[in-house]
């Protein structure tokens, strides 16, 4: 369910916007849309999984506070970011 340190560190240094980012809400944004891949494919096998459950819709609230706070910031950013994951909106 978790992501590997190294598919971790490739999202950071493709989302990165400067080198040794790892905080900007690109790359956090990038993270959690992984984490909640992962999760979704684990419910496609353990469906009463209400446990994960809870823990994923916490990981999609994080994430669009997220992209409100970077669309707030810089419109043209959050565009960027929405069509590099294939996000929708």
């Amino acid at each position: 369910m978790s992501i590997t340190a190294e598919r971790k560190s490739a999202l950071m240094t493709e989302f990165a916007t400067a080198k040794g980012d790892t905080g900007s809400p690109e790359v956090q944004v990038a993270i959690l849309s992984e984490r909640i891949k992962n999760l979704t494919e684990h419910f496609k096998d353990h469906k009463k999984d209400n446990h994960s459950r809870r823990g994923l819709l916490k990981l999609v609230s994080q994430r669009r506070r997220l992209l409100d706070y970077l669309k707030g910031k810089d419109e043209g950013r959050y565009q960027t970011l929405i069509e590099k994951l294939g996000l929708r909106r």
